[in-house]
């Protein structure tokens, strides 16, 4: 995380920050022109709780600096004006005591040092000022030692221009380099100088130099536990500058000395600074051409004086070529905003010149700052044209100029911002730093090839040849055949390098197009650069052996076990040491570093393999005359050749993939992309997080070494057996080197790893995906079919379904011989192990399903079908795929085929229950009933009788369907059994009056279903009730205790004939028209037998239609009468809610006709009613005259005339006990009087006697116990003297009765006799 310190009027001193690390704490000490500072950082060990954490979980331990108080009197001082700071020397130091204490060394106004001492941060005191000067004693004690020693006073020629302190347990040694180029050595604790050193005597000297002020001169300090403390110096000179190295050597009673090491003597640039080593010297330099110059030397071991080239990265090219065929605008944009080219602040200073305006950019994104750029580049272009028309020359020609100009601008700004400032080395881990205007570059190891290729020929002239390899012949020939490389590569033009770059961009053979430059080469050889290679390649003895060294040097392939994670064992070791080391690389910074490391390697390896193929096509051209061998020496250059293309290729790839920039992709893509990952379970490949790009774009390969390659890289060198850990983690050349080297292999397109297009998919980088396969397939033939079920997966995210089938396809032939085709068919837990392609044709399948591409499923599981011919299981499970998905489009003919031709029963039963469902919900029920159902018959009718039992029967229609379906197949005995079943359940179930309507119209069906059939099959069997369906599933019935209820194992079957039917079809009509005329009644009458529905028509006054009902089932009318009678008795009684609903019921009742001339009222045409019935309906033995009679007499109604006559004629003997029964004693005595009268022939015709007394007609009878029981009753009830009245008049007629019947039957005895 940076961090950038200002203090509001303090600039720092050069050299004047200091980081120290205590147990607790980093403390930062700060040197500026007027203060001291001292921060207080955590430090990283004590920044958490537990030492086992997340990397997540891990901050910076700048997290809190804004919380810091910098002018907090404990940890800050202002410098004292007197003694006073130096003003003409910007040296400085600053250290931590043991005690704690923070010290700063400055140079004093009056000559010599003041030491600055604030007290520890955790206990109080006060600031002290120390200043550490010569006195005439002490110089003329050193001058005993010392003649060269100052004598006199101390003057400003003490000055020090350089300071640097050495750390003891309980002191510490500064030492000053001074304006008299003299060294003086002081002990902090003691105050006294230890030793003055005169630097001239180690240099040539001129009088000039003596007397001049040595202000250039720059002091440095190495400490090695085993050497000792090294000082180096550098002395400055005009025109030229040299360094010496010294050894601190101590004697007897505290006295120092300079040991003289080395001398070397550097070139005539200016020295920007320098940093030294127990070993070397590294030296940045400015040249004359305001270029950086970098380079460095061992100075115990190269005795030629020789410094070693750093080969620092250049600045932008001064101009862009853009061709005509070119878009300015897209040129150099693309030229701009090349990833490692121009940094985000020089573009943005350079925008905020050229746009003249008010407007700051800050923290801009990568792309922000590129339509900014486009829109600022463009207004002032716009603004600038006046004229309305131009040619397109003209305007090319202008933008060109308006586009180089805004270049020009950032070039500059670049440049200032590249200045360098500083070298930092880290003596701890051997880091080389370059602090510059407005970036830090590290410096990073060279391999051994590359370095070869960059190095200028006098360099490489001088190198020790043993030093490259072991066999010294072989080494003197790489060297010539580099030197080869290089002449070639020096006198390719642009023109010819972008036939190459364009070859491999558009595929086409590398090796053409080296031919084809080779021609070029030779067609403008003006400076006989053919010749001088010729004559190299006649020094190499070897050329053949040589190329195949130099490609092997190159070649990053690995085998598949080289490639294979760490073990569990090496997981835990070093755990710590590890997450640090996977931190740090984590960060931006270091991703940068090694992802830029790596693009640099590619780059110069391409040319080099480029120069390399031009050089092959050479000696294939020289033939015989440069090698002998014959035949088989051409085979072999041919097969170099070839070896050498594909290297070109890979490096070509690399260096592009680290030149491509990732996409910035919104988090709802990532959601949905781990989605689809989460089908192939590939979920895990990288943590997928967004990134703000502010500092600049991230790369492709960055992205992929931050978020996959880099774990995998710090496990490997911890599982190095060879490799000392903490010496690996401390050092950073070897450190970085490895990280490279094992990075290489990762990026490597020809090695059996695919982590690379694995972490772009897995981030969404389908576009930069799709095109790097797209560089990759035509040549490389690893991985084949993991790239092309990548490339399926890029046209399924760019909408391309059927260009992804093609690709799933052919990937699909790579099964099982490739790694990451393997882990995409890892089994999950439980599930059906199959082929490895059956396999992956499903995670293929799940897939599609996901993105939603059902027709793409159908045809690739229609592939997979073929694929699994000896598999009955995987079969199944394609067939009901292809099924399920056909039925999901609306193509039920050929779900149906699917499911025809399912092997597997039981998925065959569950698609055709889901067929049945599905159509039926989408009302294509013709298909349904259509299809022939070959050998499933019985099953679909199953499946829907099961539905049809089981659901809402007025919002499915499951029994029509079977209806029809049995009708469509002439199945009228199963059809009307359904419409009957159908019929009784609506009954049942849903008692409304829409529910009783469709029972009428489902029995009338059944009822004609019936008439359709020959007689003697006109039958059906009756529907079991509700309870006893087996319907598949269902849960078992328990009883109150919880038990199971045993299922009853048989039951009566009953047979309904046609006749049954027509009855259940009254019924329900009548049922019907009851509701109708009452809805209330609808929940009752829906499932109630003809005896109820009998009752419920009386109570609702509709007497007709239950005496249709009565007859119909044969029942008894006696409830009708009863009913009839009991209304009657109401409307007699005068209630008046019978009265208002009279007149309702009665008109739903047939009368008969009767011409009246008064008004009748409801209760007279309630008795006509009854009357009507009474003789419309007879009775055996006057059962309904009796039942009526008994109703009116039980409630104390006096019978009517009509009804007394009427009964009199049917039954005078039991009216009589009628009257008995209820206590009616002078009704029953006049009834007597008449039927005496009647049977003796008065008025016999009313008591329906045919015959009366006669001695010649049929024998009479009078009802005697009746009338003995009423002469009883009479008699009892003596003391009410109407009743003895009525007694006497009962035993005269009686008596009379008795004396013609004795007259008749003697007559009639007589006759007979």
């Amino acid at each position: 995380m940076p961090v950038r310190f200002r203090i509001q009027g303090c600039p720092f001193l050069p050299g004047g920050v200091h980081l120290c690390e205590v147990q607790s704490h980093l403390v930062v000490l700060l040197i500026t022109a007027q203060t001291v500072h001292r921060l207080l950082l955590p430090h990283p060990a004590r920044m958490y709780r537990s030492e086992l954490i997340t990397e997540s979980q891990m901050q910076s331990v700048f997290t809190d600096i804004g919380k810091i108080n910098f002018r907090e009197p404990s940890n800050y001082y202002v410098i004292p004006s007197v003694p006073g700071l130096a003003s003409n020397s910007v040296a400085s130091v600053a250290w931590l005591s043991s005690e704690g204490e923070a010290l700063f060394a400055l140079p004093s106004a009056l000559g010599g040092i003041f030491v600055l001492k604030l007290p520890p941060h955790d206990v109080p005191g006060t600031v002290s000022v120390v200043e550490l000067k010569q006195s005439s004693v002490m110089q003329r004690f050193l001058t005993g030692w010392m003649p060269t020693a100052i004598r006199g006073d101390c003057g400003p020629s003490d000055l020090p221009i350089s300071l640097s302190v050495h750390c003891l347990d309980h002191d510490a040694f500064l030492f000053a380099l001074c304006q008299d180029h003299k060294l003086r050595m002081w002990s902090y604790k003691d105050q006294m100088c230890l030793m003055v050193a005169d630097l001239l005597e180690f240099m040539p000297v001129s009088r000039d130099l003596r007397l001049a002020a040595g202000t250039g001169h720059r002091l440095r300090l190495a400490f090695s536990q085993s050497l000792g403390l090294y000082l180096g110096v550098y002395m400055h000179a005009p025109k030229r500058g040299q360094f010496c190295v010294f050894q601190l050597v101590s004697t007897e009673s505290n006295r120092y000395s300079l040991d003289h090491i080395s001398s070397l003597f550097s070139s005539q640039e200016t020295l920007i600074d320098f940093a030294l080593t127990s070993a070397e010297i590294w030296a940045l330099w400015h040249n004359e051409e305001n270029q950086t110059v970098v380079k460095y030397i061992n100075f115990e071991q190269n005795v030629a004086g020789q410094w070693n080239q750093v080969f620092v990265q250049p600045l932008p090219e001064e101009e862009v070529t853009v061709r005509h065929d070119q878009d300015p605008r897209e040129t150099y944009l693309e030229y701009l905003f090349t990833p490692g080219r121009f940094t985000n602040a020089a573009i943005q200073k350079a925008l905020q010149i050229f746009s003249q305006g008010t407007e700051r950019y800050m923290d801009l994104t990568w792309d922000e700052l590129k339509k900014e750029v486009t829109l600022a580049v463009e207004s002032e272009f716009q603004s600038s044209v006046t004229e309305y028309e131009c040619s397109p020359e003209e305007f090319w020609q202008l933008q060109v100029e308006f586009w180089s100009k805004f270049y020009a601008c950032c070039l500059q700004y670049q440049e200032a911002l590249s200045r360098p400032l500083a070298l930092h080395l880290n003596p701890y881990t051997g880091m080389v730093c370059l602090l510059k205007k407005g970036s830090l570059s590290f410096l990073v190891p060279c391999s051994l090839v590359d370095h070869l290729y960059l190095l200028s020929n006098e360099h490489l002239l001088t190198e020790d040849d043993a030093a490259i390899f072991d066999d010294l012949e072989m080494s003197r020939d790489v060297v010539c055949l580099v030197q080869c490389l290089r002449l070639i590569g020096e006198s390719i033009s642009m023109e010819m390098a972008f036939i190459m770059e364009m070859a491999c961009s558009r595929l086409q053979p590398p090796e053409k197009a080296a031919e084809q430059i080779l021609e070029d080469l030779i067609a403008n050889d003006t400076e006989n650069v053919m010749e001088d290679i010729h004559s190299k390649l006649q020094e190499i003895r070897n050329p053949i052996h040589a190329i195949g060294v130099l490609i092997r040097e190159m070649d990053y392939e690995t085998d598949a076990d080289m490639e294979r994670g760490e073990s569990s064992a090496a997981v835990s070791h070093h755990l710590n040491m590890r997450m640090n080391l996977t931190q740090l690389y984590g960060s931006g910074t270091a991703v940068n570093v090694v992802c830029w490391g790596v693009c640099k390697i590619a780059a110069i390896r391409f040319l080099i393999c480029r120069d390399l193929l031009i050089l092959q096509q050479l000696l294939l051209r020289l033939g015989d005359p440069v090698v002998s061998g014959g035949g088989q020496l051409f085979q072999s250059q041919q097969d170099l050749l070839h070896r050498t293309s594909p290297l070109l290729l890979s490096y070509y790839l690399i260096r592009w993939a680290s030149q491509c920039l990732a996409s910035d992709v919104p988090v709802d893509t990532l959601e949905s992309n781990l989605q689809h990952l989460s089908v192939l379970e590939l979920a895990d490949t990288t943590a997928v997080t967004p990134h703000k790009l502010v500092t600049g774009p991230q790369t492709i390969v960055e992205l992929f070494f931050q978020e996959v390659a880099r774990k995998h890289i710090i496990s490997r060198l911890f599982l190095q057996p060879n490799t000392s850990l903490a010496e690996t983690s401390l050092n950073w050349p070897h450190l970085i080197t490895a990280i490279v080297a094992d990075f290489l292999p990762l990026l490597w397109p020809s090695n059996p790893g695919f982590l690379f297009p694995e972490c772009l998919m897995g981030s969404c980088q389908y576009p930069q995906l799709q095109e790097y396969i797209r560089l990759l397939q035509p040549w490389c033939h690893v991985n084949m079919g993991s790239c092309c079920f990548m490339m399926g997966r890029c046209y399924l995210v760019m909408g391309e379904g059927h260009k992804a089938l093609d690709c799933f396809c052919q990937a699909a032939s790579e099964v099982g011989r490739e790694e990451f085709l393997d882990r995409l068919i890892q089994p999950e837990e439980g599930e059906m192990v199959s082929t490895p392609r059956l396999q992956y044709y499903n995670k293929v399948l799940r897939l599609l399903d996901m993105v939603g591409l059902p027709e793409l499923v159908i045809q690739l599981a229609t592939l997979a079908v073929m694929e699994s011919a000896d598999d009955w299981r995987s079969q199944a499970t394609l067939r009901t795929c292809i099924f399920k998905h056909h039925l999901d489009l609306g193509h039920n003919s050929e779900a149906y085929v699917a499911l025809t031709q399912n092997p597997d029963p039981s998925r065959q039963l569950d698609c055709l229950r889901q067929l049945v469902v599905v159509l039926c919900e989408r009302s294509q029920l013709q298909d349904l009933v259509e299809f022939p159902y070959v050998n499933l018959h019985n099953e679909v009718v199953g499946i829907i009788e099961s539905h049809a039992r089981a659901v809402d029967l007025m919002t499915h229609n499951y029994y029509e369907l079977l209806y029809a379906f049995h009708i469509y197949r002439h199945n009228y005995r199963k059809a009307g059994t359904v419409m009957f079943e159908y019929g009784m359940r609506l009954g049942r179930e849903v008692r409304t009056l829409r529910g009783l309507q469709k029972q009428g119209n489902c029995f009338l069906a059944a009822i004609n279903c019936l008439r359709l059939i020959r007689p003697e099959y006109a039958w059906i069997v009756q529907p079991a009730s509700g309870a006893v369906y087996e319907r598949p599933g269902a849960s078992p019935k328990r009883s109150h205790d919880g038990e199971c209820t045993a299922v009853p194992t048989t039951r009566q079957i009953e047979i309904l004939e046609l006749e049954d039917l027509e009855r259940e079809c009254v019924l329900a009509r009548i049922r019907l028209t009851l509701v109708q005329h009452d809805l209330s009644t609808a929940a009752v009458a829906g499932n109630s037998t003809p005896e109820e529905t009998v009752a419920l028509l009386v109570r609702a006054g509709l007497f007709d239609t239950a005496i249709t009902l009565c007859q119909t089932f044969k029942l008894p009318l006696t409830p009708i009468f009863e009913g009839l009678t009991f209304k009657c008795i109401k409307l007699q009684l005068g209630v008046e809610a019978a009265q208002a609903e009279a007149w309702d019921w009665l008109a739903a009742n047939q009368l008969s006709a009767l011409v009246t001339t008064k008004e009748s009222s409801a209760t007279d045409e309630a008795w006509r009613l009854l009357s009507s019935y009474l003789e419309r309906y007879p009775s055996q033995n006057s059962l309904y005259h009796r039942c009526v009679i008994n109703k009116l007499l039980a409630h104390g109604i006096p019978l009517p005339n009509w009804l007394i006559n009427s009964y009199k004629k049917v039954d005078a003997a039991e009216l009589l006990r009628l009257y008995l029964n209820y206590d009616l004693l002078e009704e029953a005595v006049e009834l007597v009087l008449e039927y005496v009268d009647a049977v003796l022939g008065k008025g016999h015709q009313y008591f329906g006697i045919e015959f009366p007394l006669s001695a010649t007609a049929p024998m009479v009878w009078l009802p005697y116990t009746a009338i003995d029981q009423l002469l009883q009753a009479l008699r009892e009830s003596a003391a009410n003297h109407h009743n003895v009245m009525l007694y006497q008049k009962l035993q005269d007629k009686m008596e009379d009765y008795q004396q013609k019947v004795s007259v008749a039957t003697r007559d009639r005895l007589y006759r007979r006799n």
